[in-house]
Order: C-alpha cells, then structure tokens, then sequence
C-alpha cells in the first residue's frame, strides 16, 4: 500500500493511529513495528539537526529529511510542512509540488506561522492552493488549525469548526486540531468537523488511542512525541555513564546483529 488513495482510506476506517519518524532508522523501525502509514515530525527533524522547531530549518533542508524517510521503506509517508514555508498561496503550492516530487502522498499544512492565526479568508486561499497543486486523489491534506492554542476573536469551539469547515471546502481531506485536551470538546468536535478529525497525543492531551476513536476521531498522530521519548532516554544513559560509568541503559536495548539485520537490504 503506498498511494495516496490507500493512504486516505486508513481515515474511513475503525481509526488510524499515525507515529511521527524523524529520520530514516526510525521510520524503518516504525514500518516493521508494523504501522500501515507513518507521518513526519517536523519538531523531531529540527531537533535531530540540533535546531529547535518552528520555521528553522528551510523547505529544502527540511525536504531532504523527509525524502530519506520516503525512500527507507514501502509504506506511504504524510510530511508535516508546517504552514508551507512561504507567505504566499503560491509559495504553498511550490512547496506541496515539491513534497510530492520526494514522495509523499499527503502532508499536514498549518493555519499560522510565529504564533498568529492568518485570517481565515488567507488560510482558506492557501490550503485551496495546495489542493490546486495536488489534486484530490493524488495527495491528502491534513488542514491544521491551531485555534485552541490562542489567537481566536470569539469562542474557539466556534471558530475551530468554522475554520475547518471552510478547509475542507477548499479541499482538506482532513483536519487537524492540536492542543485539545478535553474528551467533551473531542466529541464535540469530531461531531462538528465536516472531514475526519486528527488529534493529536502527547502534547496538550495524554489521552489513549481507542479513548479517542470512541469520542469519533479517526486519525491520532503523535508530532514529536516519539521524538521527545527518544531523546529523553539518551540524556538519561548520557547522565549514567558520566555519573558512574555503568552500563544499566543497555539493558533491553537491541542488539547490534538484530539491527544490522533490519537494516540489510
């Protein structure tokens, strides 16, 4: 299964649970743990290149990274290209062509950039442009709205749905609503959205996957969760063996042969 049209029914189904890999080694990991897709981290990319995230890394060193993800293993890849690297709809579509020439057959696209909702009307004229660039069938967008991190002039439910409404119209296959953590406003809003609803887990909500399919979700990613965990324990075995040299944090790890096998051709 690779294409797009494969890709986009997983979010028809009982729900689809999307890890976020940040290199080529983790999303082969992922791929024989047995995931059916796997999404890109943007955080987990920019960390990885001792960056933090939001915007600095450039589309085409942040492509590059994805590229290698898509050409180490055989199931679809969604990249998450933060709001398109560019403050125009054109810029947009460059870049959704350009992720389409590495590969991947659907991408998360954010309505804000620096903390700043665009105006809803620019929002719309953008994730329209992507759909223009990759048509329907060809490519799923993942519309992001970060409404529930700030930024609204009314009530954010109201706004939330609004906004997500007028994605889908404009051709998003799906919305994605980070920042939501409680399960009455997951409900309500899986009822409300006009597309299937991504959340995510591991950032504002810690709640399980099946929890959130049974409150109507149909997609939860992970961003740089899986990243973070990483990460996390290599500062834990870092501090071991600079604190007493013992060697406990290899305790479970895979072995050097078992890797070298996965990896092999």
């Amino acid at each position: 299964m690779t294409s797009a049209a494969d890709f986009l029914a997983l979010h028809h189904g009982t729900g689809l649970v999307l890890p976020n890999a940040w290199d080529a080694g983790s999303a082969r990991i992922l791929e024989q743990v047995g995931f059916p897709a796997i999404a890109t981290t943007s955080a987990g990319i920019a960390w990885a290149c001792g960056l933090p995230d939001g915007g600095h890394l450039d589309a085409e060193t942040m492509l590059e990274h994805v590229g290698r993800i898509v050409a180490a293993v055989g199931v679809p890849v969604s990249a998450d290209l933060e709001s398109g690297y560019g403050a125009t709809p054109d810029d947009v579509a460059r870049t959704v062509t350009c992720a389409v020439e590495v590969g991947v057959v659907g991408a998360n696209l954010e309505d804000q950039v620096g903390g700043t909702l665009f105006p809803i009307d620019e929002a719309v004229e953008r994730i329209a442009a992507a759909r223009a660039a990759a048509p329907a069938g060809t490519f799923v967008i993942n519309a992001r709205t970060d409404t529930w991190f700030g930024g609204t002039t009314g009530d954010v439910f109201d706004e939330t749905v609004e906004r997500a409404t007028r994605y889908a119209e404009a051709g998003a296959d799906c919305v994605f609503v980070p920042g939501v953590s409680d399960e009455n406003d997951v409900r309500r809003l899986a009822a409300a959205v006009p597309a299937p609803l991504n959340i995510v887990a591991g950032l504002a909500s810690t709640t399980d996957a099946p929890t959130l399919f049974s409150l109507g979700v149909k997609r939860v990613s992970l961003g740089g969760s899986l990243t973070r965990a990483a990460l996390s324990f290599l500062e834990r075995a870092g501090r071991e063996l600079l604190d007493s040299g013992t060697l406990g944090f290899l305790d479970g790890a895979v072995s050097y042969a078992d890797l070298q096998r996965r990896f092999g051709a």
